[in-house]
C-alpha cells in the first residue's frame, strides 16, 4: 500500500513525460510539486492536469543550472523523492548545439542532485534514453549491451547515468534507478495531454500527425533496409505506459532495505517499422497519411528495439497500450488542440 503522504518532486513537471508522470502519481496517492522553467513547455499543462486529476499542482518555476537560487528555495525543504525529466531532448539540435545540451543536462542533474542532498532526499529516478547503446549492436537491446552514444544528446545522457551512480555510491542510504526509454508516442486519452506539436515535430508519430494536420508530405528516409518492409524498425511505447514505469521504479526503491543504483530499459521489447506506423494511423483515424519515400538518412539504424525483460521481473512493470492506442490518442491531442484554438 503506497504512504498518500510521499511527497514527490518531479522536474520537467510540464512536459511531455513529466506531465504524464504526474498524471499516474496522483492516481496512485502520491503528492508531487513540479519544477519547470517552461524552456519547452506551457504553464496551461497544469490546468489541464488538474482537469484530469482534480489536483492543482504545485510548480516551482526556476532553473536548475542556477544553484544559488536552488540553494535559496530548497533549502528546508523535504521530499520523499525526485523524478528528474528535465532535458533537452533533440537529437538533431544537439548536433548543432552539443555546448548547450551539455551544460543544460548536466549541470540539470547536478541540480537536481543539489536538490537532494539540500532536503535530504534519499530516492532518485533518472530519465535516460536508449541513445546511449551502441548503434553497431544487433538488437534487442539489453542492459548490458554494449554502450556507445553517438550524438551529444546521447552522450549527455551517458554521463549523466555515470555521474548518478557515483553520488549513490558516496551518498549514504540513497537508492536511485536510471529508466532509459525507447520510443515514447501517443498522448493522454482525455486528449488534454500530449507533445508539443507546435514547433517542427521530430518523432515519427508526431511528424506524422504533423502530415496529416497540414497535408505536406513527410519523407520516409529509405524503404531498401534488411526489414520486413524496407523501412527502420524502431520500439515505440504509449506514453502513458513511461510515466506508469516512474510509479513501479519509486515502489521498487520503497521496497529496498539498502542503498542500490540499478538501469532499466522502458520498451515493448517488439519493434514497429515507419509505415506500419504509417498504416495504423490511417487505418484507426480513417485518414490519409501523405509521404514520399527519400533516400535514407546519414546514421539511422535499420532495427532497435529493447530487451524489457529486467523491468518486467523486477519493476513488475509491462506496457499496456497497443500501436493502435499510440496512434488513436495521438490523432485526439491534436483534434483537441485544434478545437481549443
Amino acid at each position: 500500500m503506497i504512504n498518500t503522504r510521499k511527497k514527490i518532486l518531479v522536474t520537467g513537471g510540464a512536459g511531455y513525460i513529466g506531465s504524464h508522470t504526474i498524471v499516474e502519481l496522483v492516481a496512485a496517492g502520491y503528492d508531487v510539486v513540479s519544477i519547470d522553467n517552461f524552456s519547452n513547455s506551457n504553464p496551461l499543462v497544469f490546468e489541464r492536469i488538474e482537469t484530469i486529476t482534480g489536483k492543482r499542482i504545485e510548480n516551482i518555476e526556476i532553473d536548475l543550472c542556477d544553484y544559488k537560487k536552488l540553494e535559496e528555495v530548497f533549502q528546508g525543504k523535504t521530499f520523499d523523492a525526485i523524478i528528474h525529466l528535465a532535458a533537452f531532448k533533440s537529437v538533431p539540435d544537439s548536433l548543432k548545439n552539443p555546448l548547450a545540451y551539455y551544460q543544460n543536462n548536466v549541470d540539470g542533474l547536478l541540480g537536481a542532485l543539489l536538490i537532494s542532498k539540500l532536503c535530504k532526499t534519499s530516492h532518485f529516478i533518472f530519465s535516460s534514453t536508449c541513445a546511449v547503446y551502441d548503434p553497431e549492436t544487433v538488437p534487442p537491446y539489453a542492459e548490458i549491451s554494449p554502450i556507445k552514444p553517438g550524438t551529444p544528446y546521447g552522450m549527455t545522457k551517458l554521463l549523466g547515468e555515470q555521474l548518478l551512480e557515483d553520488y549513490v555510491k558516496n551518498t549514504e542510504g540513497c537508492k536511485a534507478i536510471t529508466l532509459r526509454y525507447f520510443n515514447p508516442a501517443g498522448a493522454h486519452p482525455s486528449g488534454l495531454l500530449g507533445e508539443n506539436t507546435d514547433k517542427a515535430p521530430e518523432n515519427l508519430v508526431s511528424v506524422v500527425t504533423d502530415a496529416v494536420k497540414t497535408g505536406k508530405p513527410f519523407t520516409v528516409f529509405g524503404d531498401d533496409y534488411a526489414t520486413p518492409d524496407g523501412t527502420c524498425v524502431r520500439d515505440y511505447l504509449h506514453v502513458a505506459d513511461v510515466a506508469k514505469a516512474h510509479v513501479s521504479a519509486l515502489e521498487h526503491l520503497d521496497a529496498a532495505t539498502s542503498s542500490f543504483y540499478d538501469v532499466f530499459n522502458i520498451g515493448t521489447g517488439k519493434g514497429i517499422s515507419v509505415k506500419e506506423i504509417i498504416s495504423a494511423f490511417e487505418t484507426e483515424n480513417n485518414i490519409k497519411v501523405p509521404y514520399e519515400v527519400g533516400a535514407r538518412r546519414a546514421g539511422d539504424m535499420p532495427i532497435a528495439y529493447a530487451d524489457a525483460s529486467k523491468a518486467a521481473s523486477l519493476l513488475q512493470w509491462v506496457p499496456k497500450y497497443s500501436l493502435a492506442d499510440i496512434v488513436k490518442t495521438a490523432w485526439g491531442w491534436e483534434l483537441k488542440k485544434n478545437q481549443e484554438r
